[in-house]
């Protein structure tokens, strides 16, 4: 009874929650979204540090070359592909009914290197951030020194005394679990019941521990969170707040200025950017955010894309309470094939510094996520994740609404849509998945399609 009233308070000082609540697929405007608005209160956090990001990235690159050789080819560089998707257009056009005259492009994050998704970029970030300062304070090495010392077997048994913790659904643990055990350190990664099996079992193969909660991904963050406090020799990684993994992610939006530089392609006004990041607890598509607005700031229209079940960035944005809202608050139950988005409560740190940047939200089905894997392997060659697969919608769903979009921003603080806009999807993961469970998605994404 309790629950039912606070849906219903919900829903009276927010009608949009309704259909919210109804499972309804939603295309949401955020209407604080202020293109002028800069982020220089946020003292906190600056464009100055994603340079220091990126410069620490570079210092690390020996080191990552020699340990991850699948690397070599960018010069211990973790990054990934921007491929124009043209065949891929025109199939997402058929089926969405609707003609996209941009173009089209997919960042390959679904096939970065060392763990194969976008949490590479923050996970990996954190942890050499992490060793670097321990290796500061106990004198061992100066940022002119070559990194490639920290392959050393002197420095393996010295971070063999250290913990680094997370709490996670699969992907970030893959990647912190990955990179901790390069270094030499213990890994303990707390995992939610639906993370994936085949996720664990992996990270238990390289060395980590893994726990497993009968609960959702925040118990599993809530518990790691209680474990590592107060200890020294703990370091939790906290995909809710940590300010480190929200750089890192921020540094791809360098990357991504250099790969459209090669194309030719420098938004403008008339020539904006419009992209799609799939959203769990907000960390990696916030950093990317916050990177990508300090770059090209309101040439470039972010927008998150969240399963059906679990909506939580969309509750906790369009309600102001951030992580003090729950999507079984909205009588929903987090449950959805995209097991990286299946977080139940936003991160507040995230939806607080972002909540005028983000142009807006929607919501997909899982049933539309399978079949969208299986098209877009067809026609890109390319295999993505359920979670990934969110970003597919997203020009489809703007244009569907370019009129209300148009409408919303008429005081100018957000550029009316364009057709002269380049669209780039974020494919956050796919390629670390197992054969037998990447042809599972494909067929059931296929017998889904056979039946329309």
């Amino acid at each position: 009874m309790e629950k039912d009233k606070l849906l219903q308070d919900l829903t009276d000082k927010h009608p949009e929650i309704k259909n919210i609540s109804a499972k309804k697929e939603v295309f949401w405007i955020n209407p604080k979204y202020n293109s002028l608005s800069g982020f220089e209160k946020k003292s906190y956090l600056s464009a100055d540090m994603i340079t220091d990001a990126e410069k620490r990235l570079n210092r690390f690159a020996p080191f990552i070359e020699k340990v991850f050789p699948e690397t070599r080819e960018t010069n211990g560089v973790i990054e990934s592909p921007l491929i124009e998707a043209e065949l891929l257009k025109k199939r997402l056009s058929k089926r969405f009914n609707c003609e996209l005259k941009g173009r089209l492009f997919i960042k390959c994050d679904n096939n970065l290197p060392v763990s194969g998704s976008i949490k590479a970029r923050g996970g990996i970030y954190e942890v050499l951030l992490h060793a670097e300062k321990l290796a500061f304070a106990n004198s061992m090495i100066n940022q002119s020194d070559n990194y490639l010392v920290f392959a050393d077997e002197k420095f393996k048994n010295f971070f063999s005394q250290y913990t680094i913790s997370v709490g996670s659904t699969g992907n970030l643990g893959l990647s912190i679990g990955i990179a901790g055990k390069k270094l030499g350190f213990k890994v303990k990664v707390h995992m939610s019941s639906n993370a994936k099996q085949w996720k664990k079992d992996l990270l238990r193969k390289i060395g980590a521990e893994v726990i497993v909660y009968d609960s959702d991904y925040g118990k599993a963050v809530e518990k790691g969170r209680a474990e590592a406090s107060g200890d020294p020799f703990n370091h939790f990684i906290d995909d809710e707040n940590s300010f480190d993994l929200f750089l890192g992610y921020a540094t791809s939006a360098v990357r991504l200025k250099n790969q459209l530089e090669e194309i030719n392609i420098i938004p403008d006004e008339k020539n904006p950017i419009y992209v799609y990041l799939p959203c769990g607890v907000g960390g990696g598509p916030g950093g990317i955010t916050f990177g990508l607005k300090n770059i090209f700031g309101k040439n470039i229209h972010p927008f998150f894309a969240e399963p059906v079940s679990s909506p939580s960035m969309l509750l906790g944005l369009i309600t102001g309470l951030h992580e003090n809202v729950s999507v079984f608050d909205a009588g929903l139950d987090n449950v959805t094939e995209a097991d990286g988005l299946a977080v139940g409560r936003p991160s507040g740190f995230a939806g607080r510094l972002l909540h005028d940047k983000i142009s807006g939200i929607y919501t997909v089905e899982d049933k539309l996520l399978l079949k969208l894997i299986s098209e877009v392997y067809d026609k890109a060659g390319i295999f993505i994740e359920p979670s990934a697969a969110a970003g597919m919608p997203g020009p489809f769903r703007l244009i569907e609404n370019t009129g209300s979009f148009s409408e919303h921003n008429k005081s100018g603080n957000q550029a009316i849509y364009s057709d002269n806009g380049i669209h780039i999807i974020w494919a956050t993961g796919g390629s670390m998945i197992p054969d037998n469970e990447k042809m599972a998605y494909y067929k059931k994404g296929s017998a889904l399609i056979s039946k329309e």
